[in-house]
């Protein structure tokens, strides 16, 4: 068995004396681990950088097995996100995440597509924030548990939408909520309009609605009762 793709290089952990196994999310063989000889060297270590870019070739006997990669680096994205302690932070909670969520060897070509783009603005583009909470609403999605901001779950009008319902998902209108609006999760605009946005208070809300959906439906469907550690040290890394 093999097959050559390219991919976000999520984790590396130190195999024997020399060797590493690392997990890429692929663009179309989704999160897939695989041991790289010699991938614990000093040589190897600048290129085996989480969010780095790898063109892998994967060989196995047999599809079940473990198998190995040979690979080459394509983009090192280490200085621009090493060189700022929120991107690093982010990049923890995207590495984290998926290699939670996402179940091995299954594509997941529009999340692959999404987290190329959010790579690739770590610490480079002052939306990435948004970015990133945008992010966490396609991981949702394609774990199955998508949130719906089309209309207002009370009254079925899609104008002056500023609610979440913490039950169901779906977005509730200024009017449909007013009623329980202590209890509503906040939508943000660029959240709902898939437009991202420098305004780092609107992303801390972005990110209390998407990390509730998180916590409260995609952990326990993975055996899980809180979020990943990672994913608060970004929470912590943006407040305003």
């Amino acid at each position: 068995m093999e097959w050559r793709d390219e991919g976000v290089l999520l984790s590396v952990r130190k195999h024997g004396e020399g060797s590493a196994i690392i997990e890429v999310f692929t663009q179309t063989h989704g999160r897939h681990a695989g041991l790289v000889r010699g991938g614990g060297s000093r040589k190897m270590s600048p290129i085996l950088q989480p969010g780095a870019q790898l063109s892998v070739e994967w060989k196995a006997r047999l599809e079940d097995h473990l198998g190995s990669y040979t690979i080459d680096p394509i983009k090192s994205r280490a200085v621009q996100i090493m060189g700022d302690r929120a991107a690093l932070a982010a990049m923890g909670a995207i590495s984290a995440l998926l290699c939670l969520g996402l179940p091995e060897r299954e594509e997941h070509a529009r999340l692959y597509a999404r987290t190329l783009d959010l790579v690739d603005a770590l610490g480079e583009t002052p939306d990435w924030p948004a970015r990133y909470a945008l992010w966490e609403t396609s991981l949702l999605a394609d774990m199955g548990f998508g949130l719906d901001f089309s209309e207002c779950a009370a009254t079925g009008g899609t104008q002056d939408l500023i609610y979440v319902s913490p039950r169901s998902g779906r977005a509730v209108s200024r009017e449909g909520g007013k009623d329980y609006a202590d209890l509503m999760l906040p939508l943000p605009r660029f959240l709902r309009m898939d437009d991202p946005t420098d305004d780092r208070a609107a992303v801390t809300d972005a990110l209390r609605t998407t990390g509730h959906f998180i916590e409260t439906w995609l952990m326990p469907a993975l055996g899980r009762n809180k979020l990943p550690s990672a994913r608060g040290r970004l929470v912590t890394a943006l407040r305003p």
